[in-house]
């Protein structure tokens, strides 16, 4: 048992729970928590890090015996957990990474793109909804926010383990691939001049998200071939990202449906 918040160990988690640069080094990120260990796809999981507490417990129960374990004292774990009530489990996961190409596999597919979106909640809360909601693949641009950050890891409540997505590069060469494939896409846009439940979703279609406080860049909206925009009432001006994400990507699923 670990006893020591100077073990080498409990160094490189907290490394890992903070540092993106580390976790991509090493190609792993950490899950906290009973259901996210849970839905951990075995050939993804690396090691598991139990509280002394839980592992009296329930260390029957979790079927520990089948991964690579380490019992932490309660002090040390609540030491290296990014919650303030830590389940008293944590896991060290394998990323899965995905090539652009292999994304491509419905016939009809249902994409959403996010355009330097930087808060981890609401990436976490679109990575969960767009599986909900039936989308094929996340495509996010490289300056997006983390999608192994533990408060992102934390939204997604397992879908990171079966949502694809890929970081892009080159967003203006994935629009131009989604032409050539013949998929329809969308900016979501303060100034479209049409209501999202108006156009016809059923063929390939990508929905744009861009950046919490100024949207869409325009050099991207532009590329789109409609811009779209939600009807609302009131004097509020625009929606959280993950809100209007959710409203498109389950009009799409609806029309599908």
């Amino acid at each position: 048992m670990i006893t020591s918040t100077s073990n080498p160990q409990v160094k490189r988690l907290l490394q890992l729970q903070k540092k993106s640069k580390v976790r991509n080094e090493e190609q792993v990120f950490i899950v906290e928590g009973l259901r996210m260990f849970q839905e951990v796809p075995k050939e993804q999981m690396e090691k598991v890090y139990v509280s002394e507490s839980l592992y009296n417990k329930k260390k029957e129960e979790l079927n520990l015996e089948k991964f690579p374990i380490e019992i932490l004292s309660d002090k040390v774990f609540q030491h290296v957990s990014d919650t303030k009530t830590p389940q008293g489990i944590l896991c060290i996961v394998k990323q899965k990474k995905y090539e652009i190409e292999e994304l491509f596999f419905d016939k009809n597919p249902h994409f959403i793109v996010l355009d330097n979106l930087q808060d981890p909640g609401n990436l976490g809360t679109i990575v969960r909804t767009a599986e909900g909601a039936g989308v094929s693949a996340v495509f996010m641009s490289s300056d997006c926010v983390d999608i192994y950050n533990p408060k992102t890891i934390r939204s997604t409540m397992g879908s990171i383990y079966r949502m694809p997505f890929v970081y892009v590069d080159d967003m203006f060469a994935l629009l131009d691939k989604f032409r050539e494939k013949k998929v329809t896409t969308y900016a979501a846009h303060l100034r479209g001049k049409q209501a999202y439940d108006k156009e016809d979703y059923r063929s390939g279609t990508a929905i744009l998200i861009g950046n919490e406080g100024n949207g869409l860049r325009d050099e991207i909206a532009e590329k789109a071939d409609v811009w779209i925009q939600i009807p609302m009432q009131g004097k509020v001006e625009s929606l959280n990202a993950a809100i209007a994400a959710s409203v498109m990507m389950f009009e799409v699923y609806r029309q599908r449906r």
